[in-house]
């Protein structure tokens, strides 16, 4: 018998959801990344973290636990709220995901998806409202068409609450699994 899981990464709930209903519609378990016991376990481990200043969270946390990622079927999907089709963005993250974790782990993700997130703007923790409007406040004034797929989704999110969740996304993790 084959040990599969669904992990997330969240803070404000949007990975959380994501995961819920995945393991709704594959009736795989869905945990936080806190309460992963033995990640060695698992046959195949999705993993679903909200971005935050680019890096996943609660990957490497997860992932720096692993013994041997040869026998195991890893998927990741990042939520964020830039862009999940444009080039530079899905390069810059998947960057920064490599720096997250192992070389050899990096390489056995079979497949890293992009999806969009949620952000209410009121909800947010000090730290995080008082970096995204640091943020917008350097782009808030420059050329549209010399904004990056983060500038446009700052710009747009900046002081609202916005929700680009789409659950349809997860037919492709179902596909690739």
């Amino acid at each position: 018998m084959t040990m599969d899981i669904i992990i997330y990464g969240t803070h404000y709930g949007t990975a959380q959801r994501y995961a819920q209903e995945l393991s709704k519609r594959t009736k795989i378990e869905a945990i936080s990344f806190e309460n992963v016991q033995d990640i060695n376990t698992y046959d195949k481990i999705i993993y679903i973290g909200s971005l935050y200043a680019g890096n996943v969270l609660g990957l490497s946390k997860t992932f720096k636990k692993m013994k041997d990622a040869s026998h195991t079927t890893m998927i990741l999907v990042t939520i964020g709220l830039s862009d999940p089709f444009d080039d530079q963005n899905i390069s810059e993250i998947e960057k920064n995901i490599s720096h997250q974790i192992s070389k050899e782990i990096f390489q056995s993700i079979r497949t890293i998806f992009h999806f969009r997130g949620a952000m209410d703007y009121r909800k947010l923790s000090f730290g995080h409202r008082a970096m995204i409007k640091l943020l917008y406040s350097a782009i808030k004034n420059k050329p549209e068409d010399t904004l990056t797929a983060v500038d446009r989704a700052i710009k747009e999110a900046y002081n609202k609450n916005v929700d680009f969740t789409n659950f349809q996304e997860l037919e492709k993790i179902i596909r690739e699994m």
